[in-house]
């Protein structure tokens, strides 16, 4: 079974994927999954995407009806289509990218979890180098990923290069709105994160971004949110939570005013990746 790209993967027990790895990856998201307090199961799919996710937590994965073992430390790659099943202990964070590969060259047989042992730390640091990249620079964040998930195939990953510098209080501030997007934040902690000063923060990130911190925040979220709503099957309860709105009318009036529909109707949209509609293989 090779798969092609974004293509469904069938319901059947699933224990090693084929992955083509010859091109790199086109990425619909980059960020820290935060699951467990609406709810400690979670039962979803990704009908046209993969899913990396990179563990620190113990919990229980079925997928299609496979059981499978989260631990700290370990690694998954998840095909389109299959249905997951994850049952928490508590509040639990992850590292994640949703993506899309390309048939090319010869297929990979990857295991769907695994422990990433030795290379633990130099995976963490590459998919939190593309959560930083992303989605800013997609390609060096679509580099960082794809040196990480032939790392995941024991092989050796190529090496990424930056393309953009932006002044290192920005950067940390456009990472912290990433890494904490399921928090609340305030302008004046995401300064204090950054080192510099409320007024100066709000004028180095208009420079560099066009928009202030709190417009960029909450278009970033409600960006993550429509990604949530039409490239999974997660509660819109879930994906509120996922982006920082657990408030649900607070969420269905943030849907409307900032992407002109419920979350309801949002969902009901044809899936797409960088503004482009995917099309199911």
């Amino acid at each position: 079974m090779i798969l092609t790209i974004c293509g469904p993967w069938y319901n059947m027990p699933v224990h090693s994927v084929l992955a083509h790895l010859d091109e790199p990856p086109a990425l619909a998201a980059v960020g820290i999954g935060v699951h467990g307090p609406a709810g400690h199961v979670d039962v979803f799919s990704l009908p046209d995407l993969w899913q990396l996710h990179l563990y620190s937590y113990e919990a229980d994965l079925t997928l299609n009806g496979t059981a499978h073992l989260i631990r700290p430390g370990r690694v998954s790659l998840i095909p389109p289509g299959a249905q997951v099943r994850y049952h928490y202990r508590g509040r639990s964070e992850h590292l994640y990218v949703h993506l899309c590969l390309k048939p090319a060259g010869s297929p990979a047989r990857i295991p769907v979890i695994q422990d990433a042992g030795a290379e633990l730390a130099a995976l963490t640091a590459q998919l939190r180098q593309a959560l930083a990249a992303w989605p800013h620079t997609p390609a060096r964040a679509a580099a960082e990923v794809w040196a990480a998930l032939w790392r995941v195939a024991h092989l050796a990953p190529p090496k990424a290069r930056s393309t953009r510098t932006v002044h290192p209080a920005v950067a940390t501030a456009l990472s912290l709105i990433e890494t904490r997007m399921a928090e609340p934040l305030t302008v004046a902690e995401i300064a204090k994160a950054a080192g510099v000063s409320h007024n100066h923060l709000t004028r180095l990130f208009r420079a560099t971004t066009g928009e202030t911190v709190v417009g960029y925040l909450r278009a970033r979220r409600m960006e993550r949110a429509r990604h949530f709503l039409r490239a999974t099957t997660l509660s819109i309860p879930a994906v509120a939570l996922s982006v920082g709105i657990p408030d649900l009318q607070a969420f269905n009036k943030a849907c409307r005013r900032e992407l002109g529909a419920g979350p309801r109707s949002v969902r009901a949209a044809q899936p797409v990746i960088g503004g482009t509609p995917i099309n199911p293989g």
